[in-house]
């Protein structure tokens, strides 16, 4: 690698630096489509199994210490909640999977708008699909898998909790998750290893997320 090209990269790190340490807002939460706003800035979505560590990578990301735990409220569990970075760009938090205390018709309806949106939603830029590295792909993640490529929706493996398992283990995960993302033609071929604990690979993936932001 060249010099340049070592100073481009370290420019496209502090400048995803700063923008995420600027101010971000909870703009609204979201049951249905029409309560979506207005898709004016890029968005990019966070989804995971419940427990999976999103609120932390949230949080990390941003640089707060509470910043998902704002829109985590009664009433909010099931509703895509946005979030404003600096009128740059726009996080969407989906809810967890699995709503083991929600009635069939609430998961049937919750489905249908997550489809609705992850299918229509024109400046939808990218979804973060986060998969907890102790616990490798599960069935609820092959799931969302297959939706985000009817949907056509491009989206990035985000491994969380990464320092957690053994090397070895994290090895082997890794080698798995590469293997089954060749199946799927909207994932990106390669995952981000990330923990919120030691900060393990929150400078990617800012970098790659500022990547889509509006420009300042």
């Amino acid at each position: 690698m060249t010099p340049a090209t070592n100073a481009s990269a370290d420019e496209q790190a502090e400048a995803a630096r700063r923008l995420f340490a600027q101010e971000c807002t909870f703009v609204r939460g979201a049951a249905q489509l029409p309560d979506l706003p207005e898709p004016e800035l890029p968005e990019i979505a966070f989804a995971g199994r419940s427990n999976v560590g999103k609120s932390s990578l949230l949080n990390a990301l941003t640089n707060r210490k509470s910043l998902a735990r704002t829109s985590n409220t009664p009433g909010r569990t099931r509703e895509l909640n946005f979030f404003d970075l600096a009128g740059r760009l726009m996080l969407v938090d989906l809810p967890g999977y699995g709503y083991a205390r929600a009635s069939k018709s609430e998961i049937a309806r919750w489905n249908t708008t997550l489809r609705d949106y992850l299918r229509g939603r024109p400046n939808l830029q990218r979804l973060c699909l986060l998969i907890d590295s102790r616990h490798g792909i599960k069935a609820g993640d092959r799931e969302m898998m297959e939706l985000l490529d009817t949907s056509a929706v491009v989206y990035r493996v985000v491994l969380t909790k990464t320092d957690k398992p053994k090397a070895g283990e994290l090895e082997t995960l890794i080698k798995n998750v590469e293997k089954a993302l060749k199946d799927h033609p909207a994932a990106l071929p390669e995952p981000i290893l990330t923990s919120a604990r030691n900060g393990t690979g929150i400078a990617e993936l800012r970098t790659d997320l500022a990547a889509l932001a509006n420009s300042a």
